[in-house]
């Protein structure tokens, strides 16, 4: 029999009852679904935090007081967390491996314009922090050293509090109420977005000596630092210093359960990510393993009840002239016809669904774009495809067996 027969006759067979081989491929379908539908939404996750971790920058580290690491520490001995003191950031300054370091100071209180009140997150910090933290302006300017000598009532605000406080007005040489004290905005920052879910764009950031003023604060809520040159050297430079400092005994297994504070990195977050994308991987080919399985054991018992229900048809093939081989190839390239449209349906569907709930995330995220995986998609046809293989093999070989005059009489 020509080859070309083989797919006419097996495309038949697929095609003779829609229905029973819909029902058969919905195995086939959620499987290679899932593989695509999950592969395009981690790729845009993926997209997201690596570009958040570009704006921090490769060599960007902030710590924290406290440890509420995953490996958790004795932060609960500390309640108050003032170990981050400015006296520490006069010794991390003098570190030769690290080039800007900038603490800040949360200012707790509102921000009133006119009849416009917005709840931001104020912070006070030096000028170097818009350098650590690869912010730029706008409009206007970003404060100085003069306005931190002088401890000037300025502020440079967010793109959303410009547009919640000022709407499509100027904001620059407005003055805003915050905390109880009147500042002047003398910048407007470029829309960054949300960054390791912060929205940077809902803040304040005020001279650091201005926000002592007000709070009387001798302690930083973080500081934020651009190494040299090595990172990996930097980052333990800080951490040995700091354990100096604050009296701490390293732990015996090298965690960092004793300190009473907690470093940070774009390394560090990319290392994660790393490692959140190999388990999505694994979760992923879990899922559509056990979806393909339970599609190809569908389609091997229809398979079956297709043999059955064909057994004169196939002793008339063969009473005919035709071959087992060729019985065989018309029985298994039918079950991977099942498989491959029941692949490209589940393909269909994935795209579709990644790209709806990328439209809707895309509205509260807009660094959230829609993605998809040509790999995956070729994977997940390659597993299909071996599927039919597979589970069809079986029922091929049985009904190629068959003896002529034995099917002949089967009623």
């Amino acid at each position: 029999m020509l080859l070309r027969d083989l797919f006419s006759t097996a495309s038949k067979g697929v095609t003779v009852n829609r229905m029973r081989s819909l029902l058969t491929m919905l195995g086939i379908i959620i499987g290679v679904g899932a593989v695509v539908l999950m592969t395009g939404i981690g790729k845009s996750v993926e997209g997201v935090i690596l570009g958040q971790i570009d704006i921090m920058g490769p060599q960007t580290m902030v710590i924290f007081p406290g440890n509420q690491g995953p490996e958790g520490g004795n932060a609960s001995l500390r309640p108050d967390f003032d170990v981050l003191t400015l006296d520490d950031v006069k010794a991390l300054r003098a570190l030769t491996t690290i080039s800007t370091i900038a603490p800040g100071i949360i200012v707790p209180g509102d921000a009133q314009y006119g009849h416009e009140t917005t709840d931001p997150m104020l912070v006070g910090s030096t000028p170097e922090y818009f350098l650590n933290q690869n912010i730029k302006v706008d409009q206007g300017r970003l404060h100085d050293q003069q306005d931190e000598e002088s401890s000037n009532f300025v502020v440079v605000i967010g793109s959303e509090i410009a547009e919640d406080l000022f709407f499509t007005s100027n904001p620059i040489g407005k003055r805003v109420e915050i905390a109880g004290r009147k500042f002047t905005v003398i910048g407007v920052l470029e829309s960054v977005g949300m960054v390791f879910f912060q929205n940077l764009d809902d803040r304040i950031v005020m001279p650091l000596s201005t926000a002592i003023a007000i709070t009387n604060r001798t302690h930083a809520d973080m500081i934020t630092m651009q190494a040299v040159d090595d990172f990996d050297i930097a980052f333990d430079d800080v951490r040995a210093l700091l354990r100096q400092r604050h009296g701490i005994t390293p732990a015996e297994d090298g965690s960092t359960d004793n300190d009473d504070f907690l470093v940070r990195s774009a390394a560090q977050a990319e290392a994660i990510l790393g490692t959140v994308s190999i388990s999505l991987t694994l979760f992923i080919t879990m899922i559509a393993g056990i979806s393909l399985f339970v599609g190809g054991i569908g389609i091997m018992n229809i398979m079956l009840v297709s043999v059955t229900e064909r057994t004169r048809e196939i002793g008339l093939r063969k009473a005919v002239g035709a071959k087992r081989k060729d019985i065989l190839f018309q029985i298994l390239i039918e079950s991977i016809f099942l498989t491959l449209i029941g692949g490209c349906i589940g393909i269909v569907l994935g795209i579709a669904l990644d790209f709806l709930i990328s439209t809707a995330v895309g509205k509260f995220l807009s660094d959230f774009q829609f993605a998809i995986s040509f790999g995956a998609i070729l994977v997940a046809l390659a597993m299909a495809t071996i599927t039919g293989i597979s589970f069809g093999l079986y029922p091929a070989l049985k009904a190629s067996r068959l003896r002529p005059i034995e099917a002949l009489r089967y009623e």
